[in-house]
């Protein structure tokens, strides 16, 4: 089967935001194994996964601890109903995700009006959890805040998953806009993107331009007239909804130290309930600790007291829902959550006649083997040898980066934690961007897996996102190779 399996795919596979007609035109790499940070295809051929399968695994590829649970709970069972049955994986996983969502007070930037997360809904996906915490605001709206038409605010470039109400949410028109006659309407207000701010008065730099603006954080001017001009017309916004730290598909912005803070602290003045989509930047990714207060102006210093597994908590930002995904299962199942308040949930209870109910629901919701993949995974991500390993690959990559800095057609290189954005220009000192139709990203990722490293591009944005057992071998093999393709690709078409 394996000899034949790209013609098997060709044939027969419709691939996810892919031109299928350039798809048919060559010969895909087919993925037989992987071991670690390294994948196997069917020729034999080694790549290092540098963007954890699509932003996904996290302990690596075969982790012994991880395939040992999956392994215990095929014994026993691998899926039964959710509805009207429990089931002890998801139970225990409820009960994990609860814990390390709870943002201690002492580190809380302003005081929540709840006591915080206290409930779990299971299902499928990134996007299926952020629809989960969609419908719950907008009936907690209706319900206890008598808002008869909820409205919802998101920021610009957002991207929140593929169902009908995330897409709603979403603000990519290249995504988005041939869908619009399908959705409500959402409002928008700008995302910190401080490369390409107009507000940003400064010339460019060879560093990250959230450390070298100029402005005014007239960004967050704007946020709160959208509030107060809502508010004004009666109907107040029913929930402000982030990507916290860093927007994945908008092209790995990452907001200044301070932003996320003053921006909820600004929603949470107006009233409106506040939903983290932590898909991306969920179980590790930003980073494991809590930002100090006396170090907003700083990226790089933490403190090293308080390790959290959430974005939201690096600034002291306890949401009322966290959407969570990708990294959940560590990478090996589907899966998702979304987290909620005990307010929330009460305003659901009632007796079989009111039909209070939530009603909304998912065939394989709470399964047993993911959440089996789940409570192992974040039995590691709470090991020290696990912390003390993010710790170092989160500095080995901050090095690495560096070198990329000589490269004249680096314009941006924005690092969150685990994550990473290379941004990709004519010219640096220009900031002239590439046309889409250039393929310029495509091209120089084509050119890495040549090389044996595999990622893949948003647009002009290069993602580097290794897994947690990624060597500083494996890391500098992975920016040394993207430094090669970026030079060779790119350099003598500039």
């Amino acid at each position: 089967m394996s000899d034949n399996a790209a013609d098997l795919d060709r044939r027969f596979v419709w691939h996810p935001f892919t031109q299928m007609k350039d798809w048919l035109g060559r010969q895909p790499i087919v993925i037989r194994a992987g071991k670690g940070a390294t994948l196997t295809d069917t020729k034999g051929r080694e790549y290092l996964d540098a963007n954890s399968s699509i932003w996904t695994n996290l302990h690596g590829h075969a982790h012994p601890k991880m395939n040992r649970a999956l392994q215990q709970q095929l014994r026993k069972i691998a899926h039964s109903s959710a509805l009207g049955l429990a089931n002890e994986p998801a139970s225990l996983l409820a009960k994990k995700l609860i814990d390390a969502a709870v943002l201690p007070e002492r580190t809380r930037a302003s005081p929540a009006r709840s006591s915080g997360l206290r409930k779990v809904f299971f299902s499928d996906d990134g996007s299926t959890a952020m629809e989960v915490a969609l419908k719950l605001a907008y009936e907690f709206a209706r319900r206890v805040r008598r808002t008869p038409r909820p409205k919802f605010l998101s920021l610009q470039g957002a991207y929140h998953g593929d169902t009908v109400g995330a897409v709603s949410l979403g603000h990519i028109d290249l995504f988005h806009q041939s869908y619009r006659p399908l959705l409500f309407k959402t409002d928008a207000t700008p995302a910190p993107y401080c490369y390409r701010c107009p507000h940003n008065r400064a010339a460019p730099e060879r560093r990250d331009a959230r450390e070298y603006r100029k402005c005014d954080w007239e960004c967050l001017d704007t946020l709160e007239r959208k509030f107060t001009t809502q508010k004004k017309r009666g109907n107040p916004y029913a929930a402000f909804v982030f990507e916290p730290l860093m927007q994945g598909a908008a092209g790995m912005i990452a907001q200044p130290p301070g932003w996320l803070r003053r921006a909820t602290e600004i929603g949470r003045r107006h009233g409106a309930q506040l939903i983290a989509d932590e898909v991306m930047t969920g179980f590790g990714r930003a980073g494991s600790q809590v930002r100090n207060e006396s170090t907003a102006s700083s990226s790089q210093r933490v403190d090293a007291s308080s390790p959290s597994l959430f974005a939201t908590h690096r600034e002291g930002v306890q949401p009322d829902f966290m959407a969570l995904a990708k990294g959940l299962t560590g990478g090996y199942l589907p899966m998702a959550a979304t987290l909620t308040t005990q307010e929330v949930f009460d305003a659901f209870l009632g007796e079989y006649e009111e039909f209070k109910t939530f009603f909304h629901g998912h065939s394989y919701t709470g399964n047993q083997l993911g959440a089996a993949a789940g409570v192992a995974s974040m039995e590691l991500l709470g090991s020290e040898p696990s912390i003390a390993a993010r710790r170092r690959l989160e500095e080995w990559l901050r090095t690495e980066l560096q070198s990329l800095w000589s490269l004249p057609n680096v314009g941006d290189i924005r690092q969150v934690g685990l994550m990473a954005g290379i941004e990709l220009v004519r010219n640096w000192k220009t900031k002239e961007a590439y046309d889409l139709k250039e393929r310029s990203g495509i091209r120089v990722c084509d050119a890495m897996a040549k090389r044996g490293v595999l990622t893949r591009p948003i647009g002009n944005v290069i993602v580097i996102m290794p897994p947690y057992c990624t060597t500083e071998a494996q890391l500098k093999k992975m920016i040394q190779v993207l430094h090669r393709a970026i030079d060779e690709t790119l350099a003598q078409v500039a």
